[in-house]
């Protein structure tokens, strides 16, 4: 069985063109990055079979602003409700580049930094530029005077009733710049009728001017499912796939297919859906603020941690994404696995990579230069628990540990694992998930252990005396081996050393923690605990 992506590639015949488009509402969200991801592994995968392909990304800016973010100052963008996003000022006029230009390139800017990040690079174009420039007029054109088409097609997929008199483009209101609120009803020698309805949406109110106008060179815009089709023809995409929420049957997706076969009599492009991306099992949304957006998540996690976490789960299978603690450490956990497991791979073929078959290639498509490059796996639960150790040197921690010497790329993975774990837990870690280190004094919960708890720690004192390795994977061993000495279960067993050193009963792998520590002060802590509980008694 092929990958997913793969699969796409051989199947596709000739010349391709790969199409993803966002509208640039707000600040962008992690989720819109699947799609991102999804496309541009689509057109790696292309290039890897040798057939010619271009990636193109649109910016959907002639959209209107629908709603003002709550992070943005209400007052003053409340006015431009209605307007094109590209009609739109900037939240900062200061903003380096285009940025200060207008609400679209503003929001936009910081997405496409991100692209760069993960070493996306397609074309970009932005739908402003195809309506001034009169390129899509041919289009508003033949979908104005096939509007009883359009009409169909809505009516045959999605059981929308359009009036006669509905046709399928919105002008921006000369009078108060508004294109959410306009609507047309009819279309004779090149211009269109049209009213700015005060009650075309919830949202803002249409000032009820009316008047005939031409609909070319940027003078409004078609309806996206529409617009769509238009871009299909227009750009020549032969592949383009769509979310969960427009690819239900009788959704966005098939209304569109329906006007492009219907309407211009052309195949749709190839589509296939894929799933949302999930913060604690909700959908984000970035005109609302909610979720983690795009550029936080790449300032938390390595380029080729955020493509690994778009890539390992198929497009239709969900991502339930949280950066708790748990979440975080797991993806990266995994990644070090499948490295490591594809260098001893190599090692154990005399230096020859394996085979790129189903199982390396979400580990492949992750890579920013179609290389996977093995490396000393440095763990980010251990740089989590570095960071939190008074007066330690990190760096001189991790060369101390690590089996080999650190080449400039080992290096550069222990950066950027000490970097990702300081951003987490300056950003995102719980009170609950940070360490507090109780090295001057004992913890006030310490004296609260069980008679087993207090067996435990005695036993364990005789063991970590004799201990010939002073590093976290033989002390987990002398923990395990302690605990299978008395019988004991682990957790309760654990709990004793998270409440000797942090006054809580949970904690990180209780072996490298003790190994960041002086052993003396370990052993010294360890017996005054055990001295306490036994003069609780």
């Amino acid at each position: 069985m092929s990958f997913w992506a793969d699969k796409i590639a051989a199947d596709a015949q000739g010349p391709q063109i790969v199409n993803d488009s966002k509208t640039p509402s707000g600040r962008v969200h992690v989720g819109s990055l699947r799609g991102v991801v999804i496309h541009d592994t689509i057109y790696r995968a292309l290039k890897q079979a040798g057939k010619p392909v271009k990636f193109i990304y649109g910016v959907d800016d002639y959209d209107a602003l629908d709603t003002v973010p709550r992070y943005l100052d209400r007052e003053k963008f409340e006015r431009y409700l209605g307007w094109p996003l590209c009609n739109v000022p900037s939240p900062d006029d200061t903003a380096p580049g285009d940025r200060a230009s207008d609400y679209a390139k503003y929001f936009m800017g910081e997405f496409l930094d991100v692209f760069e990040y993960l070493g996306v690079r397609p074309e970009i174009y932005y739908l402003r530029d195809l309506y001034r420039s009169g390129k899509l007029n041919p289009a508003i054109d033949r979908f104005l005077k096939n509007a009883h088409l359009v009409r169909e097609a809505y009516k045959e997929v999605s059981k929308a009733d359009r009036p006669s008199n509905w046709y399928p483009f919105q002008v921006i209101c000369e009078h108060c710049g508004k294109i959410a609120t306009t609507q047309v009803t009819d279309y004779q020698d090149g211009k269109v009728f049209y009213t700015c309805d005060p009650n075309a949406t919830d949202y803002t109110q249409g000032c009820g001017h009316s008047g005939w106008v031409s609909p070319f060179d940027g003078n409004g815009k078609l309806p996206w499912k529409v617009e769509w089709v238009a871009k299909w023809e227009l750009l020549g995409v032969t592949i383009e796939l769509a979310g969960k929420d427009h690819s239900q049957k009788g959704g966005s997706r098939d209304v569109a297919n329906v006007i492009s076969r219907k309407v211009l009599g052309q195949q749709p492009p190839f589509h296939s859906p894929y799933e949302f991306i999930l913060v604690n099992g909700t959908k984000m949304s970035s005109s609302k603020g909610i979720g983690s957006s795009a550029r936080e998540i790449a300032d938390l996690l390595p380029p080729q941690l955020l493509r690994f976490l778009m890539l390992r789960t198929p497009p239709r299978t969900a991502i339930n994404f949280a950066p708790n603690y748990e979440s975080i450490t797991r993806v990266f956990r995994d990644y070090d696995n499948l490295i490591d497991k594809y260098r001893r791979e190599t090692i154990a073929n005399g230096g020859q990579p394996p085979e790129l078959n189903e199982d390396w290639m979400a580990l492949f498509y992750a890579q920013l230069n179609g290389e996977i490059q093995p490396y000393q796996p440095f763990e980010l639960s251990t740089a989590i628990s570095l960071l939190q150790v008074p007066h330690l040197d990190v760096e001189k921690e991790v060369a101390a540990r690590s089996a080999e010497p650190l080449s400039d790329y080992d290096w550069q993975i222990a950066r950027e694992r000490i970097s990702a774990a300081q951003k987490w837990l300056n950003d995102y870690a719980d009170e609950e998930e940070k360490l507090v280190l109780y090295l001057d004094t004992i913890p006030e919960r310490a004296n609260q252990l069980s008679p087993e708890q207090v067996g435990y720690v005695e036993a364990l004192l005789k063991t970590l005396a004799t201990v010939e390795s002073w590093d976290g994977e033989s002390l987990q061993t002398a923990l395990f081996a302690t605990t299978r000495e008395l019988d004991l279960k682990m957790p309760v067993a654990f709990s004793a050393i998270y409440l000797a050193f942090l006054n809580k009963e949970r904690g990180p792998k209780a072996g490298p923690l003790l190994s960041y520590l002086d052993r003396q002060l370990v052993l010294d802590r360890l017996q005054a605990v055990l001295d306490l509980n036994r003069a609780a008694v």
